[in-house]
Parts: C-alpha cells; sequence; structure tokens
C-alpha cells in the first residue's frame, strides 16, 4: 500500500485542554520521518528521550519527551512515535499545525488509531468493544468487564469454540469422503457431535451472562414506585444527593419519569423516579402513570414507596419489589416486611443503600460477564441455534451435518469480526475519542 493510500495520522491522544502534560500520538509509514525532522536523529526504540522540538523552519515548539515504537511491536502495528509536550493550547495549535502541514501527515478521526489496530490483527473486534466500555467506564465493575473484555477473553473463548467445530467438521468430511481408506476408522460422526455438544454447552453458559453483562455496561436499572406523596422524589434526591426532581405536597407533581445515574459500590446504576400511581382523569398524569406501570414491569429492582401514614399499597413486580416505609419520623406503622426510612433525619438510607447493592449483586455470578452487547447475544444464538439442529437431529446424514456446523462457525467468526464488519466498525468507532 503506497504512503498517499494509508497516509501517517496524527492526534492529540490526552483529554483536551489546559493540563501539565499532553500526549500527541502519531502512526503510520511516515513516523521516521516526522521524527527526523522535528527531533533529528530518531530516538533508542521504546526509551523515553528529552529532545526540542523544532518545525521545519528551525522555530522551538517546545521541549518533549520522544518514544518511538517500530513496526509491528506497537499499539496500530505501524511505526508509531509519542510526543509528551506541555499541556498549553498554545504549544497544541502549533504542533498539531506543524504536523499536519507535513507531506502524506494528517490529522487522524475519530477511532482511526484502533481502527488500524484491529486491521493489523493487534485486536479482534470484541477486544475493541472492551477497550471502548473502558474509556467510557464509570465504576468499578464497567472497569472490569470492560478490561477482561479488551484482554481478549472473548476471543480467546471464541477461537476455542471455533476450533472445536473445525475439528468436528473434519470428522465429518472424512468419514464422508474417506471411509474406505484404512487409517479412518471409529464412530467418526458420534465423535464430532459429542465435540459439537461440548461447544454448545459452553455457548449457552456463556449466553447466561448477557443480562448481566449487559447491565454492568449500560447500568442497573431500579426504579422508585408508589402512589402519590410516598416520597419518591424526596429519595431520589437524597440519593443522588442533589436536587433533581421538585418536591411538593400536591398530588401528581411528578408527571414523568425523572433518572439520574449513581455509582454504587462500583455498580452503576439508573435510578428513575416514576409519577405517583393511581387513576386520574388527566390524560397528561394518566401517560405518566402508564409509563412508570412500564417501567416498573421491567426494572431490576423496585423501590416499593409508601408512608408510614398511609395504607399499604400493591405494586407489580413483586419478584423484584424492595418495600420501603417512608416518613419514619412522623406516627405510623412499620410493616414486617418493609425497611423504614425518613429522608429527613436521615434514617434508615445507609440500610437501604446496602441492601440495594445487595440485591443487585445477587443478580451476577461475581465474575465479569463474556457477552455484553447486543451483537454478541444474537452471534452466540445463531450459533447456538445450528449447534441444537446438529446434536439433536435424527437424519445421520453427515452433509446436513457438516453445514450445520458450517453455519456456527460462520456465526462465531462474525462475533470476533473475521467477516461482515464493516457497519459494526463505522458505528464503533465514530464514538471513539480522535487520539484512540
Amino acid at each position: 500500500m503506497t504512503v498517499e493510500a494509508h497516509p501517517t495520522i496524527v492526534a492529540l491522544s490526552s483529554a483536551s485542554g489546559k493540563a501539565g502534560v499532553a500526549v500527541v500520538r502519531i502512526s503510520g509509514p511516515r513516523v521516521r520521518f516526522v521524527l527526523e525532522t522535528f527531533v533529528g536523529i530518531l530516538p533508542e526504540p521504546r526509551v523515553a528521550t528529552l529532545r526540542r522540538l523544532r518545525d521545519r523552519s528551525g522555530e522551538t515548539i517546545d521541549s518533549a519527551l520522544v518514544l518511538f515504537f517500530p513496526a509491528p511491536a506497537s499499539f496500530t502495528g505501524e511505526d508509531v512515535a509519542e510526543l509528551h509536550v506541555h499541556g498549553s493550547r498554545a504549544v497544541l495549535a502549533r504542533l498539531l499545525g506543524a504536523l499536519a502541514a507535513l507531506p502524506a501527515v494528517r490529522l487522524a478521526e475519530a477511532g482511526e488509531f484502533t481502527r488500524r489496530a484491529f486491521e493489523a490483527g493487534k485486536l479482534d473486534l470484541a477486544a475493541v468493544e472492551g477497550l471502548a466500555d473502558l474509556i467510557d467506564s464509570e465504576t468499578e465493575w464497567q472497569r472490569l468487564q470492560a478490561l477482561r473484555q479488551m484482554g481478549g477473553a472473548l476471543g480467546e473463548y471464541a477461537k476455542s469454540w471455533r476450533g472445536a467445530l473445525i475439528e468436528a467438521a473434519s470428522l465429518l468430511a472424512a468419514e464422508l469422503d474417506f471411509s474406505d481408506e484404512g487409517d479412518v476408522s471409529g464412530p467418526l460422526q458420534q465423535q464430532a457431535l459429542a465435540l459439537a455438544d461440548e461447544v454448545l454447552n459452553s455457548l449457552r453458559l456463556a449466553l447466561g451472562s448477557f443480562a448481566m453483562g449487559e447491565r454492568v455496561r449500560e447500568g442497573f436499572v431500579v426504579v422508585l414506585a408508589g402512589p402519590p406523596n410516598a416520597g419518591k422524589s424526596s429519595l431520589l434526591n437524597a440519593l443522588a444527593r442533589r436536587d433533581v426532581a421538585i418536591v411538593s405536597p400536591i398530588a401528581g407533581t411528578t408527571r414523568d419519569s425523572l433518572e439520574v445515574r449513581l455509582d454504587l459500590a462500583g455498580l452503576p446504576v439508573i435510578l428513575i423516579d416514576t409519577a405517583g400511581l393511581r387513576d386520574s382523569a388527566d390524560p397528561v398524569e394518566a401517560e405518566g402513570v402508564r409509563r412508570a406501570r412500564a417501567l416498573v414491569a421491567r426494572a431490576d429492582l423496585v423501590l416499593g414507596l409508601r408512608g408510614v401514614d398511609s395504607e399499604p399499597y400493591r405494586i407489580e413486580n413483586e419478584a423484584q419489589l424492595l418495600k420501603i416505609a417512608t416518613k419514619a419520623d412522623l406516627s405510623g406503622s412499620v410493616l414486617s416486611d418493609e425497611l423504614a426510612i425518613s429522608v429527613r433525619s436521615g434514617e434508615g438510607l445507609t440500610a437501604l443503600l446496602a441492601e440495594i447493592v445487595e440485591r443487585l449483586q445477587r443478580l451476577g455470578s461475581g465474575e465479569p460477564a463474556l457477552l455484553t452487547r447486543e451483537r454478541h447475544r444474537i452471534a452466540v444464538s445463531n450459533a447456538i441455534a445450528a449447534l441444537e439442529r446438529a446434536v439433536t437431529a435424527r437424519h445421520g446424514q453427515g452433509e446436513l451435518l457438516a453445514e450445520d456446523m458450517r453455519l456456527a462457525v460462520v456465526a462465531l467468526e462474525r462475533l470476533v469480526g473475521r467477516i461482515d464488519v464493516e457497519d459494526v466498525l463505522d458505528r464503533l468507532f465514530a464514538g471513539f475519542c480522535i487520539g484512540k
């Protein structure tokens, strides 16, 4: 590929804005030329070297630590350089402008460094997605799950599954094509199906982790529900530690859902306040109640609230319900299955947070999930469907069994980005920052 067809790219890889140090990354076939132009002599590979950066006219831009990573042992698989300069907006503007003015050098597009790493085989698609999730991670569970994905865990499993299925397909081929050969013996079809069954069981276990993986990545949905004036908005504000919702003694103040994102003991939580559950002739409030019931139905955890001075209230989704008696500082009764709290005095809030965390943690196995995106679920489900046809078949037709094995392998190749990934890549890399 010519230099013109594959230009050298440059971008700020650290956060933009004023900082003590900023990192400018360069990747491509002209990295050596860029370094020779700006710092004179190529530094020793992978050794941080203090150099003065000068533009093509000889004018000093800044002093910098320069790192050079020769291909192919670099993030992108190409020659890569990093310039650690002072994080001044003026320095960065001057440096990036001077770099982009060089022939066959341009500013990078969003995610272009990582895309080149994928194209060079440094990362598979699942690892790229893990890197994107790590950059976006806000909680400890998200960080751990993204690290496992970025480290290639799913890719390794997919490689193992694919290898076993290719071996099974080869056994079927041997039975079909070389059954008359002396060294082809034994119940080859049964051996192939046994291998397929092992992969099938492993795929089912992986698929079972998807719900947890998706929740860790996107956030557990915790819904505050109950009748009007049960204290939902007050509790939302207390847990968020800021005024998110309007609190009023007037029933029906909250007519639509309000949500905040929280980090509870490393768990990403989307806490949603909903309209008071009651029958209403007001069409706007009635729509809010309908949406509230829909949120309750799909929530990972429902905090069912009622004031101690009010009658008990039945809320759907009993399986995920945590009953709470609010306004514990007032006179009233607390039932045996309720947790008493008072937003005004702070009573019970610590215990409530602990109970929320415990209930959400029960949803998972404690180990980061293997499947975290809908794309993963679809690919694994397709592989499972193909293998289920094979292992439950009674026709004994080797050609049909081999075709099901092939379809399962194709699904796994889509999982790690071996085939049919261009649309996925375009959407994925559009969400990356420029310097990554």
